[in-house]
């Protein structure tokens, strides 16, 4: 018998065996989610590739800064360098990406009405857009392979603030989102 006067299980270790219990499903859960995300590791990539290499990413807008393309190079070597154990190498690697900056816009947006029909509207804000088209080529599972796939995002301010002041900030944010988007596309297959 136990302290309550039952000859079953003590409270306590039912409870043990509930928490047990449970978590076996959540992480059995787990492991379903990361598995119905393609081939996964925990090293943020789903490929047993070992190199990559990089052609150029043109700068193919008539806005912009003249060494965007360079700039958007670097930052996308660098994010695999930090974030993945693959080499990168000169040419011909087992993964290849390259591509272009296909627009760099500026679009007035928020219109405020001047009141008078004959003045044309302001706008109160404007949108910067980078979009950049990538090709990727996966030599060891060539269905993984996307040619000329479309990235793009947009960062607002507001009017009162002089473009050139923000511009290489916000493209440098806007450019960590293609390029975060552009490596789940390629190497994490989401």
């Amino acid at each position: 018998m136990n302290k309550t006067g039952s000859r079953g299980p003590k409270p306590v270790n039912l409870m043990r065996g509930l928490l047990t219990a449970i978590n076996g499903v959540i992480v059995a859960g787990l492991m379903v989610g990361i598995q119905s995300c393609g081939v996964y590791s925990f090293s943020g990539i789903g490929t047993d590739a070992k190199t990559i290499s990089f052609t150029e990413f043109y700068n193919n807008t008539d806005l912009g800064p003249a060494n965007m393309g360079q700039i958007f190079t670097n930052d996308i070597k660098n994010y695999f360098i930090q974030n993945t154990s693959i080499s990168v190498v000169a040419e011909e690697g087992e993964l290849q990406l390259e591509g272009e900056i296909s627009d760099f816009r500026l679009t007035p947006i928020a219109p405020v009405s001047t009141g008078d029909p004959n003045q044309i509207n302001n706008a109160s804000s404007t949108r910067l857009t980078i979009t950049v088209k990538a090709t990727y080529v996966n030599t060891k599972d060539e269905t993984m392979s996307f040619k000329d796939k479309t990235f793009s995002f947009y960062k607002d301010f507001t009017n009162d603030q002089n473009f050139a002041d923000i511009e290489e900030q916000y493209t440098k944010q806007i450019f960590e989102r293609i390029i975060n988007d552009i490596f789940n596309a390629s190497v994490a297959n989401w």
